[in-house]
């Protein structure tokens, strides 16, 4: 058999993210994605498969309101500190913010036109604004509570404004004449939602009350009351051409309901505090359909805080109705259909918004494409791969689910077992999803679970009361109506501590469990007598695997490392170190010969056993990673903990094999055509191939080399113009390394130069993190500027000194001599002007007196540096002391 390919790298892809923690949300006007606020922050949410768009940060108060303008353009936003933010989707840049209530912002309206905003506000106050300029147009009082709810008609034409407030009551405001022009009172609980009909001249309002009034707004007097008996928390109006309206068409004319009113019908949806859509017609206050069974997760009877719905809207181009949970669920439901005389309502999609904490996954399917989570309650989601939508969940437990695990049946049945704080163990069939056996002896919560790995027909629990149980699966039957009692085939009291973990042998011979009592247990099946125990661990053990291939364990545990232990005499083979902190869980890859683990530290690791060497480090999570998912056929991996997201890995070896031989054909071509292009002199192309390849140094001679022509300007401006602003923004950086340097700054200031004239200012500023380049640049340039100027202005020493020595211009001096006028100036005292036989002699002394210099400077060359420096100094001054007397 040919030996495995090892793994060197994975790549991450965040598949499960907390996106919404409740409170207000807004659906795009395609439906393509929701605005969620997230305790402070508001995340862009993808509808299809709950991926994160984008996040917009906020002010670290809690966001307590949202709105997205008509074109999905502009996003509104409001939060505890009661600043009123406009945001731009396209840069999630803050375009202009103000202050207006003294309470916080409890809801949003913007209406058809998208200029003006409404705000609804604790402090029972009621503003309109323009959003362009920021400031209040409206300003209504009137409410006597907490105003919680508001919508614009949505005829454009009619200038309304209704709300509604905790004080029972619904108010209209005219826009026109700035006037409350209605207060309906017919509620006698706060007014949780409103609604206005198709032809808009139906008002509705829903209350915790649990009545739906219908209002005329001709007169604005009450039509219709329709009682629901539950606190309700939506409602929606269903417009005559959708594909709910034409399902409940067809009903009534099955049912033979028809009445005649003046009015048209009405039908609308409510939800409340039970969990159930249900769907009324107006005509006779009717409940046309009820859910039989609530599609909330629910944890116990008894809890109903953690119940029904808390709001619910119908999305745009018919693509159903979205609810939300009191648990951050968002539910939808694609379609109502009718069928052998009956109406049902599909569940297509189930996002989960949050999950407190990760503890244990499993994948689930013979294809592996489900993930069975288990969080921090009651239930386990199975979510879908694919679009990561929550397929459905497993209820039953009355306590926290700690542990589970998976497997296909020799009859193509897929089982799950769960253990959980309940101290029961109970076993789920997914095609019927539902319990088919519950085991209950343990006296402590079941922390581990381990299913049979050949022939399947058992699993194995262990529990905080230190004892393993084995559990047979004899005498399953295919009626799921009601599980069964399943019956423990063997006990043993393992260990002096909770049990963490457990894994059974690939041969269904042996099991070994990981303990807090820092030791690991092997067990021989079915009657669990001890083997041998693995000592050596300094913490508790929290994760035990057989290797698939050899006869030895692995175990992790909380003193930071893993080891592999022989199981014919316990001995440890290896120890693998690098974890900072616990090491939570640990899995076999590639056929036994690497090893990839998990830890409190938020690391993912991949190890290979052959050389203890930890081959790459992964750190996408920010908390402890308590879950680690392996697919046995993909080797695909799911990580996930305390940071409530759940992580897929893909093996990425592969790939990235084929990308470096790629790149490095393309680097090879590119090579070639960058010296076609250099022996061609076509310095233009040449530059973008160096950007292209990204070689500053083949830039540097290029630059350098055009830098010593005589046409530089037009050949660098020639080049510089076909550079993209990322390119410009390379070269800047380049310029910044190549200044640092003596040797090269003249290049990168003549490149430099060229750069600043040719693009314009504005353009230079919106360059990607233009300040820091130009803080590196600056200082460096004004060290070279002060250098040169140094150098030049020791040149007029040198020039001077030579000018002394007659080594420079000596013609220019006799020129000047021979030249000079015969004319003297003009001065005052005329005795003072020397006769022409006096300045004959004067110059003839001159002359002399240089020659007797000249010959003794012969005569003393040879005499020390100091001295002679003196004598060069003295002929200097001599020679100017000449010429003053010759002037």
């Amino acid at each position: 058999m040919a030996s495995p390919t090892l793994k060197k790298n994975y790549r991450s892809t965040p598949a499960l993210q907390q996106f919404y923690t409740g409170g207000p949300f807004a659906v795009a006007s395609d439906g393509s994605f929701i605005v969620c606020a997230c305790d402070d922050a508001i995340k862009i949410v993808d509808s299809s498969n709950a991926s994160i768009r984008s996040v917009v940060e906020g002010d670290s108060q809690t966001v307590t309101a949202l709105a997205l303008s008509p074109d999905d353009r502009l996003l509104f936003s409001s939060s505890h500190s009661r600043q009123i933010r406009v945001w731009e989707l396209s840069s999630l840049k803050c375009i202009r913010s103000w202050k207006g209530h003294e309470g916080p912002v409890m809801g949003m309206a913007c209406d058809a036109s998208g200029g003006v905003l409404a705000t609804a506000g604790a402090d029972r106050k009621v503003l309109v604004w323009d959003v362009d300029g920021g400031y209040c147009t409206h300003y209504f009082k009137g409410h006597k509570g907490v105003v919680t709810s508001i919508i614009f008609h949505p005829d454009v034409n009619r200038l309304l404004l209704v709300s509604g407030s905790d004080d029972a009551t619904v108010r209209v405001w005219d826009l026109m004449s700035k006037k409350c022009v209605a207060t309906l009172e017919r509620h006698f609980s706060a007014v949780t939602s409103l609604a206005v009909s198709e032809d808009g001249w139906t008002l509705l309002s829903a209350g915790r009350d649990k009545v739906v009034n219908l209002w005329d707004l001709h007169d604005y007097s009450c039509k219709l009351t329709v009682p629901t008996y539950e606190v309700l928390e939506g409602v929606c109006v269903i417009h005559s051409k959708s594909p709910f309206a034409s399902s409940l068409d067809s009903y009534k004319r099955q049912k033979g309901r028809k009445k005649k009113s003046e009015s048209p019908a009405i039908y609308f949806i409510t939800v409340g505090e039970r969990g159930t859509v249900r769907i009324w017609n107006s005509e006779g206050a009717v409940c046309l359909f009820e859910q039989q069974s609530s599609d909330v997760t629910v944890s116990s009877d008894s809890d109903d805080s953690k119940r029904g719905f808390t709001a619910a809207t119908i999305l745009p181009l018919d693509q159903g109705l979205l609810c939300v949970t009191v648990d951050q669920q968002f539910l939808f439901y694609s379609t109502l259909t009718y069928s052998e005389e009956m109406l049902k309502l599909m569940l297509s999609k189930r996002l989960v918004g949050y999950n407190e904490e990760i503890v244990d996954m499993k994948f689930l399917g013979e294809d592996e494409q489900f993930l069975a989570v288990a969080t921090n309650l009651e239930q386990v989601q199975v979510y879908d791969l694919a679009s990561m939508s929550c397929s459905y969940v497993l209820s039953g437990h009355t306590g926290i689910v700690l542990c589970l695990d998976t497997c296909v049946s020799s009859s193509g049945r897929t089982f799950v077992v769960t253990g959980s704080k309940d101290n029961s163990v109970r076993l789920w069939e997914s095609e019927s999803r539902c319990c088919i056996g519950v085991g209950t002896g343990h006296t402590g919560a079941v922390g581990a679970v381990a299913f049979s790995k050949k022939l399947r027909n058992f699993f194995v629990s262990g529990s905080s009361d230190r004892t393993l149980k084995v559990w047979s699966l004899d005498g399953l039957s295919d009626d799921t109506e009601q599980p069964i009692s399943l019956k423990a085939k063997a006990v043993v009291a393992a260990h002096d501590k909770d049990i963490n973990s457990l894994a059974v042998a690939p041969n269904d011979s042996l099991v070994c469990s990981g303990s807090q009592d820092r030791t690991a247990c092997v067990w021989r099946l079915p009657d669990l007598v001890s083997v041998v125990v693995l000592k050596g661990h300094k913490r508790g053990v929290w994760s035990v695997e057989f290797s698939p291939v050899d006869q030895c364990v692995m175990t992790a545990s909380g003193d930071k490392t893993i080891k592999i232990w022989a199981i014919s005499d316990g001995s440890c083979l290896k120890t693998f170190e690098g974890h900072t902190s616990s090491v939570l869980r640990a899995s076999f890859l590639t056929r036994g010969t690497q090893v990839v683990s998990c830890g409190a530290d938020g690391l993912v690791k991949l190890w290979t056993i052959k050389t203890n060497e930890c081959i790459a480090t992964y750190d996408q999570h920010e908390d402890k990673v308590w879950a680690l998912a392996v697919g046995k056929k993909t080797e695909m991996l799911a990580t996930g903990g305390s940071d409530a997201v759940v992580n897929l890995w893909h093996d990425s070896t592969a790939s990235d094999k084929e990308e470096a031989f790629r790149k490095e054909e393309e680097g090879v071509l590119k090579g070639q055509e960058l010296e076609n292009a250099l022996s061609d002199t076509d310095y233009t192309k040449a530059i973008q191939i160096a950007f292209e390849l990204r070689r500053p140094h083949k830039l540097f001679e290029l630059f350098s080399e055009l830098s010593r022509k005589r046409e530089a300007a037009e050949q660098v401006e020639k080049a510089l113009h076909a550079l993209g602003k990322e390119e410009f923004r390379l070269l800047l950086e380049y310029v910044r390394e190549w200044n640092t340097k003596p040797k090269l700054c003249h290049v990168a200031q003549f490149v430099l130069f060229r750069v600043f004239s040719m693009l314009p200012p504005t353009e230079i500023t919106e360059m990607r993190g233009i300040g820091e380049l130009l803080e590196g640049i600056i200082p460096y340039s004004q060290r070279h500027f002060s250098r040169m100027d140094r150098l030049i202005r020791g040149t007029y020493l040198l020039d001077y000194t030579l000018t002394g020595m007659s080594v420079i211009e000596p013609e220019t001096d006799a020129k000047e001599i021979k030249d000079e006028p015969e004319t003297w100036p003009e001065v005052k005292d005329s005795g003072d002007r020397p006769s022409p036989e006096n300045a004959d002699e004067e110059q003839e002394q001159t002359l002399e007196g240089l020659k007797e210099k000249a010959s003794s400077k012969k005569r003393k060359s040879r005499k020390s540096g100091d001295r002679a420096q003196k004598k060069v100094k003295e002929t200097a001054y001599t020679k100017i002391s000449a010429i003053s007397l010759q002037a």
